[in-house]
């Protein structure tokens, strides 16, 4: 099986589980997260590779992680993740990428990621659940990171947090390769009714 495949199959059965530990029909599930009811039944049945920010949708919506989705295996209390099995759920033509290094439930999602933007490149992020803060620690180059429209420099070596609720954009306005760590922390969602 392919690692599309196994990946495809994961997240099949990882949003059911999901959808119906939290007690979410697929329109009420489709409605949390924005996408078509169609287009959740054709990731539960793996008939769909859906687009990273199709999955982070589902993912806010059922308050769990990309990892958790994507998990073919629940593990023990310790889970290594060897550096071949880090997930790149997204990447350009012209280098950059990022890679989902290890993430968890406590007791929302927490996600761990490893960027590279290669100079003049950006991506960009729609508003995450209220309560959801990003922790991002540049390594080298400078990030331009752009918060509900307003742009912040942070340069190698710097640090920042923000309030992830609002649309942001990290981009690398400068001429050598930008890299950092990323941390998502996403709150557990409110109970269904």
């Amino acid at each position: 099986m392919s690692d599309l495949d196994l990946l495809t199959q994961s997240l099949a059965r990882n949003v059911k589980r999901w959808r119906t530990e939290r007690g979410f029909t697929l329109d009420a599930l489709a409605a949390r997260a924005g996408v078509s009811r169609g287009m959740l039944i054709q990731i539960e049945q793996a008939r769909t590779n859906p687009s990273l920010g199709t999955v982070v949708k589902i993912g806010d919506a059922l308050g769990v992680s990309i990892t958790t989705l994507l998990d073919y295996e629940r593990g023990p209390k310790v889970r290594i993740v060897p550096a071949d099995q880090a997930v790149r759920l997204w990447h350009t033509d012209a280098g950059s990428y990022s890679r989902l290094l290890a993430g968890t439930e406590a007791p929302g999602p927490l996600e761990m990621w490893e960027w590279l933007l290669m100079p003049g490149e950006s991506s960009g992020s729609d508003p995450h659940p209220l309560g959801t803060v990003e922790i991002a620690h540049v390594t080298d180059g400078e990030l331009t990171l752009t918060v509900d429209g307003t742009e912040h420099r942070v340069p190698a070596g710097a640090s920042v947090t923000f309030e992830a609720n609002a649309a942001h954009r990290y981009a690398n306005l400068g001429e050598i390769p930008t890299r950092m760590v990323l941390t998502v922390s996403v709150p557990p969602p409110a109970p269904a009714h």
